[in-house]
């Protein structure tokens, strides 16, 4: 059956919740559960770097330790039961672990999975020892991302670690200059909250140096910074944002554009303005479902017209409602060169189940969302597949 939707006067569009984002760093491809990642292979490698640094490590009562009942546990329990190994393992001052876990970066290839808990026995165990800590972070991050450990340090020597960060950010390794930008996001995904990174300005001299970095994982880990600025400090974001333009440069569409996504979804009027869209421009002429039944695990598909009431930039979204729940999705964008210029577009959504959210059967409602503002709405059914 094919469902007619019915067009509806203005309704802000709203932000969904924080995302969460898997870390990022040498990483083998994974075709399985995150938290698998974190085995016996993995600890092996971890153990062959340290023995290879220091001759008298543990190596097989650390191993035994660090696997057992490891199968049993989610993927940031694994990273602490590693952690919390390796620190009986490693029962050495600081400062001389710190020394060891330097040096095995040079010993044996480490990724994301066997680096991860030696960031987090620093993240743990090293706050008061702040050169030391962070020189060992450093060492570690181009192997295995240290944005989560920096955090603590952060926290506590609030200052002083964040100088060390600003030469971060001038380092010639990316994954240095990148940790500089990601490790002091103010909501950084899974990383722990440090209230003070949440107001504008002590990280802006970061996000300067870095803005026209060479590398585009740098340069998003700065767009994705200030969109965690622009959920608390809106007008500040887009006050630097609009400097960023008036200063010009290679990359500064690119990070503008994916910094102000998170405003552009909210329908922020100033957001809209930066990208030359005019807030609440665009009417939808048609939406049609495909069916008003979808199964859990199947495909939402639907055909929306737009048209354009006059010449610009055309920001698309569409929202998935229900009660209590309310998420909000990129359609496209288009520009008009006339007004009463039309588009139509066929897009699908998946209910294919994920670990991060359920999706339970019931009534649903899909909007469309033209600059900002809803445009058209219909009803359709989420059912028992």
């Amino acid at each position: 059956m094919r469902v007619r939707g019915r067009v509806t006067g203005s309704e802000p569009e709203v932000a969904d919740g924080q995302g969460m984002s898997v870390p990022s760093g040498k990483v083998r491809p994974v075709a399985q559960p995150l938290k698998a990642m974190i085995n016996a292979e993995s600890v092996a490698a971890l153990a062959d770097g340290l023995a290879r640094s220091w001759s008298p490590f543990p190596r097989v009562p650390f191993v035994s330790a660090a696997t057992a009942g490891l199968g049993e546990l989610e993927l940031k329990d694994r990273v602490r039961h590693v952690s919390s190994a390796l620190h009986e393992a490693l029962a050495l001052p600081f400062p001389r672990a710190a020394e060891i876990l330097r040096e095995s970066v040079h010993r044996v290839r480490l990724d994301l999975w066997s680096g991860w808990p030696a960031t987090d026995y620093v993240a743990g165990h090293g706050l008061d020892h702040l050169d030391e800590a962070m020189a060992t972070l450093a060492a570690l991050t181009p192997y295995s991302t240290a944005e989560f450990a920096v955090r603590p340090y952060l926290d506590r020597h609030r200052d002083d670690a964040l100088k060390i960060m600003y030469g971060w950010a001038e380092s010639a390794d990316e994954h240095l200059r990148r940790l500089a930008s990601e490790g002091s996001r103010p909501r950084l995904p899974w990383g722990s909250r440090v209230r003070w990174l949440m107001e504008p300005g002590p990280t802006l001299p970061i996000l300067d140096l870095l803005r026209e970095d060479p590398s585009e994982y740098v340069r998003r880990s700065v767009a994705n910074h200030v969109n965690d600025l622009s959920k608390d400090h809106p007008d500040a974001a887009l006050g630097l944002l609009g400097r960023w333009r008036a200063e010009g440069g290679s990359h500064v569409e690119k990070v503008l554009r994916h910094a102000v996504r998170g405003l552009l979804r909210a329908g922020h009027p100033g957001a809209l303005h930066l990208v030359g869209a005019t807030p609440g421009s665009g009417s939808v002429d048609a939406l049609v479902l495909e069916s008003e039944q979808v199964a859990v695990g199947g495909l939402l598909r639907f055909t929306v017209t737009l048209a354009a009431r006059s010449p610009g930039p055309l920001v698309l979204k569409y929202a998935v409602r229900r009660d209590g729940s309310r998420r909000i999705f990129h359609l496209g964008e288009r520009t008009a060169t006339d007004s009463g210029q039309t588009f139509t577009m066929t897009r699908s959504h998946s209910f294919r189940p994920v670990t991060t959210r359920s999706e339970p059967p019931g009534p649903r409602l899909l909007e469309i969302v033209v600059n900002g503002v809803v445009r058209a709405s219909v009803p359709f059914t989420l059912i028992e597949s």
